[in-house]
């Protein structure tokens, strides 16, 4: 495996950053901080920089479902291009992601999603306190921060003008991937294993009788399959680096018991085709 690849990049990009930070500070006279700018909410760069990633989960831990995502890839890029046939590239949210959410299949029977309970209950004996300490990293930072750090990793290397609208153009992603997940978790009702078991997640405190949250299509899925796209678009070379994250963020929804292996695949998909949507519509 490539030296540079996995948990080692945030840690360069966080020490560039602190170097770059002393460097003004040298450079330039102490301000007193004004109260907007100390009222300011921190960046993703600045909320991975203050709690870095533990270690995360081993290749072989991540290996199945990083195959299962990846094999939704093909599917995603010959329904876009039935879309692409029909409307162009011309932008419009609205109609996209009614489209999308049909492409989307139904979530699958309650055999199915018993058996796949199953699996979910049969890890959750085997967690550790190391296990749990990454999946809980990566269940906070892997909806958008994550994705928005590598961006930022890529944005130092092209000119401003291209970063600052390809930063707008991946926050336009990750936004319509939450729209459209949340509007077909909602429709669609299947509890999240936790809900389906509550002794798998007891801090959450779940009440008999309760029906959500929801969990298919999964959100974290959808968000990570969009900028995984859109960002390989950009940048192929580190396609590899951004598969294995979206692994390992996949994999820490089962390992937690926030979802089931269908409700990642479908959330893969449906972000996959917002991916090349939002690479079309931007000129990609």
């Amino acid at each position: 495996m490539n030296a540079l690849r996995g948990i080692k990049w945030p840690y360069a990009v966080i020490a560039l950053l602190a170097v770059a930070a002393v460097a003004v500070g040298l450079l330039r006279p102490q301000l007193i901080p004004t109260a907007a700018a100390s009222n300011k909410k921190p960046g993703a760069t600045k909320r991975v920089e203050q709690n870095p990633p533990p270690k995360l989960f081993t290749d072989a831990e991540i290996a199945t479902i990083g195959k299962e995502a990846a094999a939704q890839r093909v599917k995603a890029d010959s329904l876009f291009a039935q879309w692409k046939t029909a409307h162009g590239t011309t932008r419009d949210d609205k109609t996209f992601a009614a489209w999308a959410a049909q492409q989307v299949p139904a979530p699958p029977s309650a055999k199915q999603r018993s058996a796949e309970l199953h699996q979910v209950q049969a890890l959750a004996k085997s967690r550790t306190t190391a296990g749990k300490k990454a999946a809980t990293w990566l269940e906070l930072y892997g909806k958008k921060d994550i994705w928005k750090l590598y961006l930022h990793d890529q944005r130092e290397l092209i000119p401003a003008a291209q970063g600052k609208a390809e930063k707008a153009e991946l926050k336009a992603a990750l936004k319509l991937a939450k729209t459209i997940s949340d509007q077909l978790a909602a429709k669609d009702k299947q509890p999240a294993p936790f809900v389906l078991d509550p002794t798998l997640r007891p801090e959450k405190h779940i009440k008999p009788g309760a029906k959500g949250p929801y969990s298919y299509p999964s959100r974290h899925a959808t968000r990570s399959a969009a900028a995984v796209t859109f960002l390989t678009a950009l940048s192929p070379h580190r396609a590899e680096d951004y598969q294995w994250m979206r692994a390992e963020v996949l994999y820490s929804r089962i390992y937690m018991a926030g979802h089931l292996p269908s409700d990642l695949t479908a959330g893969t998909l449906l972000g996959d085709l917002i991916g090349d949507y939002e690479l079309a519509v931007s000129g990609h």
